[in-house]
């Protein structure tokens, strides 16, 4: 797997300096202040996480990159190796599961039989546009999770597409924030045991903030927070991946205090973590 050093991805945010900006540009959220603590924790644990870049991609004079970092726990001789990937940031506006992978992360390092025998592709920032703008859509006004496997031009998506393809995850989760929400709520698809996936992690999501309970979510029908069914278009994995990989959204009140949101998030993600390598070991041993 190819690597960047930390002063390279530094230079790779910094290609577009604050004296080259036009005042409209200058407000812009900036993307090397998010994506520091992530680039700092690999400085820290340099055995177990690497970064570097999924692509890249212009957008008129300015360059874009998609990062990817990748965690690898410790794993003993003949271990099988757990693939999963973990999105966040497709919406611009949407930064809480951003910073929540930073915390997971910390969590990992000080808890490494939690990440055992996973190899975690994390993908923090699918829409650097649409975050520097402040908005939901990418900055050709695509909202890139309606845009998969449709053939799509939007360059966020062909990278994320092709890491799909190539790395055939056991897993896929996707960090969201609903504005018209009051609590937290997550969508299943995929293999058939997701929803005992979901369910403890929303439990554990409740230490932090309350489970909405609604039987209508974002005009799904839902029981307990979870969904069954979502909108076309969204990151999933390739059609007709055999065997299915799990499939799970997550979904914070945007509303809600931001360490709140980090905080249900990270909850949540050690469920699934504890608990699918405990379902795939039990299935191992029937």
């Amino acid at each position: 797997m190819a690597t960047t050093t930390i002063p390279e991805l530094m230079k790779q945010i910094d290609s577009r300096t604050n004296e080259d900006f036009t005042p409209s540009l200058a407000q812009r959220n900036s993307i090397k202040k998010l994506l520091l603590p992530l680039f700092l924790q690999v400085g820290t644990t340099a055995q177990s996480l690497r970064a570097d870049s999924a692509g890249f991609w212009h957008v008129g004079e300015e360059r874009y990159w998609l990062p990817r970092l990748v965690f690898r726990g410790a794993q003993e001789t003949g271990e099988e190796t757990i693939r999963l990937a973990i999105f966040a940031g497709l919406h611009g506006d949407e930064p809480a599961g951003v910073h929540a992978l930073v915390d997971l992360l910390r969590v990992l390092e000080a808890d490494p039989f939690m990440g055992r025998a996973y190899r975690i592709h994390i993908y923090p920032l699918c829409n650097p546009t649409g975050f520097e703008d402040g908005t939901r859509h990418s900055r050709s006004g695509a909202d890139l999770n309606r845009e998969f496997w449709r053939g799509s031009l939007e360059p966020e998506v062909a990278i994320i597409e092709r890491e799909l393809l190539l790395n055939k995850f056991h897993g896929i989760i996707s960090l969201h924030s609903d504005d018209t929400s009051d609590g937290v709520y997550g969508f299943v698809r995929g293999a058939t045991l997701t929803q005992h996936l979901m369910k403890p992690a929303l439990a554990a999501a409740e230490a932090a903030l309350p489970v909405n309970q609604a039987a209508i979510i974002d005009g799904f029908h839902a029981v307990e927070g979870i969904i069954h069914t979502a909108y076309d278009g969204i990151l999933t994995a390739p059609p007709g991946t055999t065997p299915a990989p799990f499939e799970i959204i997550l979904e914070s009140p945007h509303h809600a205090p931001m360490d709140l949101q980090r905080q249900a998030f990270v909850l949540a993600l050690e469920q699934i973590l504890r608990h699918y390598r405990r379902m795939i070991s039990y299935a191992a041993n029937l």
